[in-house]
């Protein structure tokens, strides 16, 4: 039993059946989620954070892409926002792990553009672009190229980009790859302050780093192969349990990686990706 006060409301994501295959290869068999708005009654504005975690090679990336509308499924589908529409490009904003911006142009550029593809007036987009490298500590960085920010920096870049064309729903690729200990807690600290912009930002991260998605996700998802009764591995991955961590208590608090229930679940999924 939570002590957190919070209700379930309305699914905001959800997959069906979801296939995927490639060159005849099953990368993803029968993957069925759902990601429903969670609403807090003691805060405003929380959104969901929800991590698919997995070892490397099993098709993270892939699912990703799919719940982004970039790929279509060999079979199955996928629907979004409130009213449940099929997914389509551009419906969700995607972060990658090389963080693309436009090289040619210095950082509040790269906003502006972002900005004004949204429709917002050239006023409007300066405004907005202004506040939100305030408010991400990244002021002093306006006039910079991309070439001279960190990892960091050009995660919080691209972050705010998708942020400026209007998108509530983030999907990240291993947001966490590449980055020393220091940038990982800040990349932590920035998917916390996302999520907390709007109760209905949705953030579905894939990654495989274990304690960073445990400190930022609300929800995990575990993906993997399952085996027959005779041992052997089925074909494809897919969603093979579901960790709740606002009912564990390891949600919305600081400070959870100091404490040994979020060490307990570290080992347990540790000891679980030697299985998958």
């Amino acid at each position: 039993m939570t002590s957190y006060a919070y209700d379930l409301r309305e699914p905001l994501l959800r997959a069906e059946h979801v296939g995927a295959e490639r060159d005849g290869v099953v990368i993803l068999r029968d993957v069925d989620l759902e990601i429903r708005n969670i609403v807090r009654r003691d805060v405003a504005g929380q959104g969901q954070v929800v991590g698919i975690l997995g070892p490397s090679g099993l098709g993270k990336t892939t699912l990703l892409r799919i719940l982004a509308g970039l790929d279509r499924p060999t079979h199955g589908r996928v629907l979004i926002t409130e009213q449940q529409h099929p997914v389509r490009p551009g419906m969700a904003g995607v972060v990658f792990q090389s963080y693309p911006l436009f090289e040619h142009r210095r950082v509040l550029d790269n906003l502006l553009v972002a900005a004004r593809s949204a429709g917002l007036s050239r006023a409007a987009a300066n405004t907005r672009a202004h506040a939100l490298l305030e408010r991400f500590g990244l002021t002093s960085h306006a006039a910079a190229w991309p070439a001279q920010l960190s990892g960091g920096q050009r995660q919080r870049v691209a972050i705010l980009q998708q942020l400026l064309c209007g998108h509530t729903y983030l999907m990240m690729d291993e947001p966490f790859s590449g980055l020393d200990p220091g940038n990982k807690a800040r990349a932590c600290d920035l998917i916390t302050e996302v999520a907390r912009m709007d109760e209905r930002t949705t953030i579905v991260l894939v990654t495989h780093d274990i304690p960073e998605a445990i400190k930022v996700s609300d929800t995990l998802w575990l993906m993997g192969r399952e085996h027959s009764a005779a041992g052997t591995t089925l074909p494809g991955a897919r969603i093979i349990d579901t960790y709740d961590l606002i009912a564990r208590e390891l949600a919305w608090r600081p400070g959870i990686e100091r404490t040994p229930p979020f060490t307990a679940l570290v080992h347990e999924l540790e000891d679980r990706f030697a299985t998958l």
